[in-house]
């Protein structure tokens, strides 16, 4: 049997990891495709070593562009790869560009298609992601969906039971495997941070940092936090390009105790975050393991599409009104942060479950992907 396993961006690597690795124990030939949309040493190259991944077989190396292009391109590039490769079917994850684009890729040539995080809903289609997750579920033929509220979604939109099982959450399998590696890059002890005695910011998605004023806000509000807490900022790219670009650095500037840094390494950001009194993000996945780590997350958009780290996790959505983000790190740091549970199967196994499902379903091969003519 052989799967190709797509990853395209940071959060897809540590879900298709354990995946990978589970396959590859079955005896599956998993084929790791990178597509290539994070594509520098900081955002992509660095996941491979500190996950234990091989290097992907095949890297698309499709670049950044607009979601239109990278989209287009992602899909040019992949549907040569199907037709060489002929696989049994396709592992795609989460609801970045690449998840879409392959997914429609296969569907389109009679491939079969996975969805890895399949069912999760934020209810705003002014994301894109949301749109990506969507469109995705639609056309995959069996749906891997991380919890009960994923289900009921899917269920809720008509898809047939048969087509999804429920694995549990991937990611926090990479989190439970690498949480020992993370404590030994001492990287607390290497930014000269306390344990508990530091925030933790990221701040990465279009509706909070593509707009000035936005942006601007959100800034005035660390700035604020730092005279009473250290922070750590990784600066993602993009927010780094919109600091220059709207001229904000002199905000950063008036800040207490703040330390701006470079992206980082999966292992080094975990221990960040396993050692933090509070993070602050916009982020999915950080709202996912911080449930994990039992660390209170404060997530800086006004809906989530993970809402069972709000109901049973340590997640709080506070949005970006200054005065709610502000109340809430006041609760934390006296001593009324919010307690939570791991969710029913986030136990470090979704990656063999996941493998099963597959080889479960997948075992008779395929009609072959035929050579499609052009479109008339």
């Amino acid at each position: 049997m052989k799967i190709l396993c797509v990853v395209g961006a940071r959060p897809n690597f540590m879900k298709v990891a354990p995946v990978h690795a589970a396959l590859v124990r079955r005896g599956v030939s998993s084929v790791l495709v990178h597509t290539g949309q994070h594509y520098d040493e900081r955002m992509s190259d660095v996941f491979f070593r500190d996950l234990g991944m091989p290097r992907p077989q095949i890297n698309l190396e499709v670049g950044s562009a607009s979601h239109a292009v990278q989209t287009a391109r992602i899909m040019e590039a992949f549907e040569v790869v199907l037709l060489r490769e002929q696989p049994d079917g396709i592992l795609v994850a989460g609801d970045v560009n690449s998840t879409i684009a392959c997914a429609l890729v296969a569907v389109k040539l009679g491939v079969r298609c996975a969805h890895l995080e399949a069912g999760l809903r934020s209810f705003d289609r002014t994301m894109p992601e949301e749109i990506n997750r969507v469109l995705t579920d639609a056309i995959s033929d069996v749906l891997l969906t991380p919890s009960p509220d994923a289900d009921a979604n899917l269920a809720g939109e008509g898809i047939a039971a048969h087509r999804i099982v429920r694995v549990g959450n991937a990611m926090i399998d990479s989190l439970v495997a690498h949480l020992p590696h993370a404590a030994a890059t001492r990287t607390v002890e290497s930014l000269e941070l306390q344990p508990r005695g530091y925030a933790l910011v990221t701040l990465h998605r279009p509706s909070n940092v593509d707009h000035r004023d936005g942006l601007a806000s959100l800034l005035r509000v660390v700035a604020r936090i730092s005279h009473r807490l250290s922070i750590v900022f990784p600066v993602h790219p993009r927010t780094r390009a919109r600091l220059v670009e709207f001229g904000l650095n002199p905000i950063l500037e008036s800040a207490g105790q703040l330390r701006l840094i470079d992206p980082l390494g999966y292992l080094e950001f975990l221990a960040l975050q396993a050692s933090a009194r509070v993070v602050l993000t916009d982020s999915g996945g950080i709202q996912e393991e911080t449930t994990a780590l039992g660390i209170p997350c404060l997530t800086l958009r006004g809906t989530t599409e993970r809402p069972i780290t709000v109901a049973e996790g340590t997640n709080t959505v506070v949005g970006t009104a200054p005065e709610r983000i502000l109340s809430a790190v006041d609760d934390i740091l006296a001593g009324r942060a919010k307690v939570g549970r791991i969710p029913s199967l986030w136990d470090g196994r979704a990656g063999e479950r996941t493998a099963d499902a597959l080889v479960a379903r997948w075992q008779t091969r395929a009609e072959p992907p035929a050579q499609q003519p052009a479109a008339g």
